[in-house]
């Protein structure tokens, strides 16, 4: 259940009616309180002063009608553009990104400006009476605070107008566009990588936690440990996960005493059927159990960034390899993606993948995840990437200089290892796809990439690693 809490926040944060539907309660709720106060301020009570001066019920009639359309009228406008913007977007750089601009702060708060502009000037408007008459409730009446208002919200709104101007340009320019992605993708390693789930194992401990993984769960178990009975645990649903709840699938495995390995991650493709979860012994995992460990999953019909590192990665891939197809030959925009892809892989350089084996707070092993190392990570960005560039001569040199540039990061041989192969991969396409000036280009860059490993400070971590082929540094 608290998955689809997630879920839901996520996808609220993401639409355009939340934030306008909250500004216009607020400018409801402001318009009931300001008549109120001026039912009880007499209207001389500000003396000569020309803001708060006592007008007539029909100047304050066609103030509030003016104020109310053009609002209704912009934020139709605004609508408008938003939707064009965000079609031009989808078309352009492709429909994955089409969360990111619905998830545009600036958009939803510009549309709610001018709706909750609009709702104000209505239910004051609705205030004003003509009088004529004894009865109170006929009696003239005009909200002078409340009009004043309306005329701070009808300037407040041009401002709003003239950034909204601004804003729509700046957000669909490609390297903004590129930007937002890259800084996201830098704040999520930062903060989730590696995600916690339940209390990692100490290294000194960790013997004593390899003991209690079945043997059904062992890669090198023996055939008939493999019979051993375990449970499955399929998807009742279909949708890409979005969120997974590792708070609830631990307290789902401790409550019943059980060992749970994940086959899935935020991001898996999920069908009826699918198997997510195994658990073991499987005479304990009931259908309160099991009933608990699923809901510790929520689908839904696209992939999130909520929890999917690896989506952030592919919008930037596949923005390059749009860039770098024959329609478009976009060089320049590839490069762009590529210096961001740099930063994220210098950000995961060093970082200790998370431990499989997850255990309570009694050190007994509840979970075993998959973790993906530096090289998956590699591979999954550089290494989709590499078919489009290495047919570019630009995209190609750039390319191998910037898994030179992840070099200095690195401080495990596995790491040096997969730019390497990255690095080899690109090189026998390019021999492939470029003449042999282009050619040459490219290999020069790998040329410059063969010296920067063998750096004496990388050196001693790739020692014996690589083929003796590796130039040492020049005098």
């Amino acid at each position: 259940m608290r998955a689809l809490f997630l879920q839901y926040y996520e996808r609220i944060g993401a639409s355009y009616w939340f934030i306008p539907s909250i500004m216009a309660i607020g400018a409801a709720i402001l318009a009931f309180v300001l008549i109120e106060i001026d039912l009880r301020v007499p209207p001389d009570a500000f003396g000569d002063n020309p803001f708060f001066f006592a007008t007539q019920p029909d100047g304050a009639r066609s103030i509030l009608s003016a104020i109310g359309g053009s609002m209704i009228g912009v934020a139709g406008t605004v609508f408008s553009v938003t939707m064009a913007t965000v079609v031009f977007a989808s078309g352009s750089y492709g429909p994955r990104l089409l969360t990111n601009f619905m998830n545009d702060r600036g958009n939803q708060v510009t549309l709610g400006v001018f709706v909750a502009t609009f709702v104000y000037s209505m239910l004051v408007l609705r205030s004003v009476r003509d009088g004529g008459s004894e009865d109170i409730y006929a009696a003239m009446f005009v909200p002078n605070i409340a009009i004043f208002g309306a005329i701070v919200l009808a300037i407040g709104s041009i401002g709003i107008l003239i950034f909204f101007i601004h804003h729509v340009p700046s957000t669909i320019h490609i390297s903004n566009v590129i930007a937002g992605i890259g800084k996201g993708l830098l704040r999520d390693i930062s903060g989730r990588f590696p995600k916690n789930l339940g209390e990692p194992a100490e290294d000194q401990d960790r013997a004593n936690i390899l003991w209690q993984v079945p043997a059904c769960f062992r890669s090198d178990a023996a055939d008939d440990a493999l019979l051993a009975p375990y449970r499955e645990i399929a998807a009742d649903y279909t949708g890409y996960i979005q969120v997974i709840d590792y708070e609830t699938l631990m307290r789902a495995a401790r409550d019943h005493d059980i060992v749970v390995r994940m086959n899935c991650r935020p991001g898996t493709f999920a069908h009826a059927g699918r198997i997510l979860f195994e658990a073991w012994p499987s005479e304990r995992v009931t259908d309160e159990a099991r009933g608990a460990l699923v809901a510790a999953i929520a689908l839904g019909q696209t992939r999130s960034v909520t929890q999917d590192l690896l989506f952030l990665f592919d919008e930037l891939v596949e923005i390059a390899a749009r860039a770098l197809s024959p329609g478009v030959n976009d060089p320049f925009t590839a490069l762009t993606c590529l210096d961001w892809l740099t930063a994220a892989m210098s950000e995961l350089a060093g970082r200790s993948p998370p431990d499989s084996l997850r255990v309570d707070e009694d050190h007994k092993l509840r979970v075993i995840g998959g973790s993906m190392a530096f090289a998956g990570y590699v591979d999954h960005s550089f290494g989709h990437l590499r078919q489009y560039a290495a047919t570019d001569m630009i995209a190609a040199e750039h390319f191998i200089d910037c898994l030179a540039r992840v070099l200095p990061a690195c401080r495990k041989p596995e790491e040096l290892r997969a730019l390497h192969d990255q690095k080899e991969a690109l090189l026998a396409l390019a021999r492939k796809g470029l003449d042999s000036a282009s050619l040459e280009t490219v290999e020069a860059a790998g040329r410059r990439f063969d010296q920067q490993l063998a750096h004496p400070r990388l050196r001693s971590a790739h020692r014996g690693t690589f083929s003796s082929h590796t130039p040492e540094p020049t005098a």
